[in-house]
C-alpha cells in the first residue's frame, strides 16, 4: 500500500536506458503468419475477426479511403494488443503515455487532413463555413470550426489515455484495499475481491473498444476528407 499509485505508469528503464521502444514492437510477435496451406484455429481465427472490422470499418469508404485499409488494421491490432499486454501484472502499458497516443494520433490525423486537401479543396474548405450563415457570424464560425478542426487528433489521444489510465487506477485502488481487508473482515474481502474480478473483465472489453473506437475515429475523418 505504500507503492506510489503511479508507479505503473513510469517508463522502464534497463541500464540507464529507457526500454519503451522493445515494450512498443512486443506486440508484433502475438500476430504470427503462416505459410502453410490450412492454417491453425488461432491464424484462422485471427483473420477472421480482421476482416469482419475490415468490412465493417471501410465500407463506407471510396477506392481512395480503402488504401488505407492496412494502416488501420495494424493500428487497431497494435492499440488492443498493447492495452491487453497492460493488464499483465508488473507490465507496463505505452497506451497510458500521452506522448505515445499524439504521436499516433497527430500523424494520422494530419494525413486524412492533407488528402482532403489536395483530392477536396472546396470541400474541405466549407467544413470552415457552414451555408447560410448570417455575415456578421463568419469570422467566429470560421474560428470555432478551425479550432474544433485541431481538437480533432487532442481529443483522440486523451480519450485513449484517459480511459486506460483510470482503468489501471481503478484495478490497483480495489486490488490494494482488498489486501487490507483480508486481516479486518475476510467477508467484505471477498466481496472486493469479487468486484475486482469483475473490473478486470470490464478492463479487458474496455481495451478492445477502446482500440476499435481510436482506429474508428480516425476512419471516419478520412471518409470525410475522401
Amino acid at each position: 500500500m505504500n507503492e506510489n499509485l503511479f508507479t505503473s505508469f513510469i517508463t522502464p528503464m534497463m541500464l540507464g536506458l529507457p526500454l519503451a521502444t522493445l515494450i512498443v514492437l512486443f506486440p508484433s510477435l502475438l500476430f504470427p503468419t503462416s505459410n502453410r496451406l490450412i492454417n491453425n484455429r488461432l491464424i484462422s481465427l485471427q483473420q477472421w475477426m480482421l476482416q469482419l472490422v475490415s468490412k465493417q470499418m471501410m465500407s463506407i469508404h471510396n477506392i481512395k479511403g480503402q488504401t488505407w485499409t492496412l494502416m488501420l488494421m495494424s493500428l487497431i491490432l497494435f492499440i488492443g494488443s498493447t492495452n491487453l499486454l497492460g493488464l499483465l501484472p508488473h507490465s507496463f502499458t505505452p497506451t497510458t503515455q500521452l506522448s505515445m497516443n499524439l504521436g499516433m494520433a497527430i500523424p494520422l490525423w494530419a494525413g486524412a487532413v492533407i488528402t482532403g486537401f489536395r483530392n477536396k479543396t472546396k470541400a474541405s474548405l466549407a467544413h470552415f463555413l457552414p451555408q447560410g450563415t448570417p455575415t456578421p457570424l463568419i469570422p467566429m464560425l470560421v474560428i470555432i470550426e478551425t479550432i474544433s478542426l485541431f481538437i480533432q487528433p487532442m481529443a483522440l489521444a486523451v480519450r485513449l489515455t484517459a480511459n486506460i489510465t483510470a482503468g489501471h487506477l481503478l484495478i490497483h485502488l480495489i486490488g490494494g484495499a482488498t489486501l487490507a481487508l483480508m486481516s479486518i473482515s475476510t467477508t467484505t474481502a471477498l466481496i472486493t475481491f469479487i468486484i475486482l474480478i469483475l473490473l478486470t473483465i470490464l478492463e479487458f472489453a474496455v481495451a478492445m473498444i477502446q482500440a476499435y473506437v481510436f482506429t474508428l475515429l480516425v476512419s471516419l475523418y478520412l471518409h470525410d476528407n475522401t
